[in-house]
């Protein structure tokens, strides 16, 4: 049960159109829930403000079904990360609502919107350059999905700087910034130079072999002279869109 629901409950409850009892007994639901070889957090938005996700990867498809079939029931949003083409082609014939973007990978379900009004603080993400973008989309989509503004620009790396600098204005008017690169990591440095607010950079494990699967990236990132730049894991567009969620509802609350 994520907060809206809970909330909604104790409305009703002051409202007369349910009894104290009824609600009790629907508050004390297991906060997970044990399906044998996954026990789902049902309470995590609860505690962090964030659900649980589907990490999707090394799952079974009659795991992943199940688990997303489990969640659904609880939540009314609900998103999978890192999942394959086949994987989806599964979950979607046994869960027709739910949708799958190939690009970012992710599947979701929602049968609630969360519009993200354009006066909204937005983050901003970049990429290096197009075999990025599926790390990138992770991170823009996990955002849009949590109900936040995002913008982006992708391939604009140091290779042709010009690029970049076409999009200063937005850059410099983001709440925070996502820089997406592999190869040896530059953008993101040259972005916590040139921008007031936190940098979340993701290495990617795009590159020639002395990249080392994204090694050199995360080591570039993490050894940036520019102030304000946090690093997350190679590839990690998830985890980026989780910090980036977090600092945003924390700027919309000032």
């Amino acid at each position: 049960m994520d907060a809206d629901k809970i909330r909604k409950l104790l409305v009703d409850v002051q409202d007369g159109k349910m009894q104290a009892d009824e609600a009790f007994n629907r508050l004390r639901t297991l906060p997970y829930e044990d399906l044998g070889f996954a026990h789902l957090d049902l309470h995590r938005s609860l505690r962090t403000g964030l659900p649980e996700v589907v990490f999707c990867q090394n799952k079974t498809p009659e795991q992943a079904i199940a688990i997303f079939q489990r969640l659904a029931a609880h939540h009314d949003r609900v998103m999978g990360t890192r999942a394959t083409p086949d994987l989806a082609r599964r979950v979607l014939k046994a869960i027709p609502d739910a949708h799958f973007d190939k690009t970012s990978r992710l599947i979701t379900i929602s049968r609630a919107d969360l519009p993200a009004p354009a006066e909204m603080p937005y983050a901003m993400v970049v990429s290096a350059g197009t075999s990025d973008i599926s790390v990138a989309e992770e991170a823009a989509a996990t955002l849009e999905f949590s109900g936040d503004r995002v913008l982006r620009a992708y391939d604009v790396g140091v290779a042709g700087l010009h690029r970049l600098l076409d999009y200063l204005e937005q850059l410099s008017a983001a709440a925070v910034v996502i820089s997406v690169a592999g190869m040896e990591g530059a953008l993101t440095s040259v972005v916590g130079g040139l921008v007031s607010c936190p940098v979340i950079g993701v290495p990617t494990s795009v590159g020639y072999g002395a990249s080392f699967g994204g090694l050199s990236a995360l080591l570039a990132m993490l050894n940036s002279c520019a102030p304000g730049v946090a690093v997350v894991n190679i590839d990690n567009g998830f985890g980026a869109a989780q910090i980036t969620h977090m600092i945003l509802a924390g700027v919309r609350e000032r």
